[in-house]
């Protein structure tokens, strides 16, 4: 037998495996990114320039339960650089906040500091959630298909670019799956895409209930 037809079984099994490799690598850590991670964040700095925040985040970065303007604070500091670099290249489409991160706005210097602050902000336990009605069946998917990610408890993972999802409001996390789910936010990854598309708009609000009621993490 050829060569070539010895080695086409062992290409089958790997090819589908290379797919799957390649859409759960890690984002590029390269250009402003690189930078803003690299930059040494100050948490004082860091407050002063978050007062333009203050209007649509809120002082305490509580956000707005009525989903336009997400909790920020305890959310990853690293979870919040990278969001910001993708918003101002354009990797994630949000017309509202593009010219508020443009250069010279805001700096990766400022990105940094921000970022820092958001994070060591606290956790109010208070904050917008769903209906209440379907929590098992929003368990049941967030333990299937989410918390290998996202962790049991919602906690996100700061390494990987994560989110801590656990208190976010329960509308901007309907907001944003379905813009996952649809394609329109650009920057997500890719297996999330395919886990959310399939699923009915009862299961979107189940699985972001029960993340809403997940309790903030403990410092």
């Amino acid at each position: 037998m050829p060569t070539a037809l010895k080695l086409m079984p062992l290409i089958l099994i790997l090819a589908p495996l290379a797919a799957l490799a390649q859409s759960t690598a890690a984002p590029v850590i390269d250009g402003e990114l690189k930078a803003a991670l690299e930059a040494k964040p100050d948490v004082a700095r860091g407050k002063t320039a978050y007062e333009v925040c203050e209007g649509c985040h809120r002082k305490d970065g509580s956000g707005r339960a009525n989903g336009i303007y997400p909790r920020l604070a305890g959310q990853h500091a690293r979870v919040v650089i990278k969001q910001l670099v993708d918003i101002r290249s354009g990797r994630r489409h949000n017309p509202e906040m593009a010219p508020l991160v443009a250069e010279p706005v805001l700096s990766l210097q400022a990105m940094a500091d921000i970022a820092a602050y958001v994070q060591d902000l606290p956790v109010a336990a208070s904050n917008g959630k769903g209906a209440g009605s379907d929590l098992a069946l929003g368990k049941q998917l967030y333990d299937r298909d989410c918390a290998t990610c996202h962790g049991a408890a919602g906690q996100g993972d700061a390494a990987a670019f994560v989110p801590l999802v656990a208190a976010q409001h329960y509308r901007y996390l309907l907001r944003e799956l379905l813009t996952i789910g649809d394609g329109s936010r650009r920057n997500s990854n890719a297996d999330m895409v395919k886990v959310i598309k399939p699923y009915s708009q009862a299961e979107l609000e189940a699985v972001t209930d029960h993340m809403s009621r997940q309790p903030p993490p403990t410092r």
